[in-house]
């Protein structure tokens, strides 16, 4: 792998993302934002939160309530939560200092083993192996010779992959992140710009499809719709009356669930018969 190729590549090509000269309040913040969401639909919503929230002491002075109506259209409204409940935690437990060990990372709600990963590497400068799609994606075609990565990383594949790693291991995160979700990306890669395209095994052997089924989310009529309307019901009237929210939706026995999951997922309380965003 010719590391210095892409360490050089990066340095010309970056994109200039605010949370790359942030605090690690602000790269932990980018990161709960950008799990499955675009870069894009995450800038202006970052800054907002930044310029309203800027140490994990002053979201926890808020309302969880606060959090999930400023989430706005992110999707996924349980990280707005798991954010907020790590932020109650860091202002409490850590001094108001988001902790740069990944194993005290991983307890903290919302946190996995990405995650944890890129926290350390981009808030801290820390050599960790940070595995996000684009990179997985990156190493598969190159190394691989294959379109697609499995589902999951192995063992082999972590141990692999940590081989590569230089001494500028924070570095290397972000560009061969940054070449996978520009260059590298999944369905119309740009191998004629790609810095590494004359030793891609991938493109050495023909760009063979990947075996792999590729599964599309489903999104209409499912209960994460359902789910998402009635936050977005919420979010705008503080509170509403049962038969109002069930009444979103075709199907009331889903409509039922859905509340239901929302009230456990902490998004949500009842009131008697009536519903708002949990505080």
């Amino acid at each position: 792998m010719k590391q210095e190729v892409i360490l050089e590549w990066f340095e010309q090509n970056k994109r200039d993302l605010p949370w790359r000269n942030s605090t690690p309040w602000g790269v932990m913040v980018s990161e709960f934002m950008l799990q499955q969401t675009p870069v894009k639909r995450v800038l202006p919503i970052w800054e907002q939160w930044l310029n309203r929230w800027p140490t994990p002491a002053d979201l926890a002075a808020a309302k969880r309530s606060d959090a999930i109506i400023a989430w706005g259209r992110l999707g996924y409204p349980r990280r707005a939560t798991r954010l907020y409940e790590s932020a109650v935690l860091i202002a409490t437990q850590f001094n108001n200092q988001v902790p740069r060990e990944i194993e005290v990372l991983r307890t903290l709600p919302g946190i996995g083993e990405y995650t944890a990963a890129a926290i350390a590497s981009f808030a801290y400068n820390e050599s960790t192996l940070v595995m996000d799609i684009n990179i997985r994606r990156l190493f598969a075609r190159v190394i691989d010779g294959i379109e697609s990565p499995t589902s999951s990383p192995s063992r082999v594949e972590r141990r692999l992959r940590s081989e590569l790693i230089p001494a500028q291991g924070a570095l290397w995160a972000a560009a061969t992140m940054e070449l996978g979700a520009l260059i590298c990306t999944a369905r119309s890669p740009l191998c004629e710009q790609c810095p590494v395209s004359d030793i891609c095994a991938w493109r050495a052997n023909g760009y063979p499809k990947s075996e792999l089924e590729k599964r599309t989310q489903a999104w209409v009529g499912t209960d994460r719709q359902c789910r998402g309307l009635i936050v977005e019901y919420l979010r705008t009237n503080k509170s509403a009356n049962r038969s109002d929210l069930v009444a979103l939706w075709h199907d009331a026995d889903q409509s039922e669930k859905a509340l239901q999951s929302l009230i456990a997922d902490h998004l949500i309380e009842a009131i008697g018969n009536h519903f708002k965003l949990a505080d």
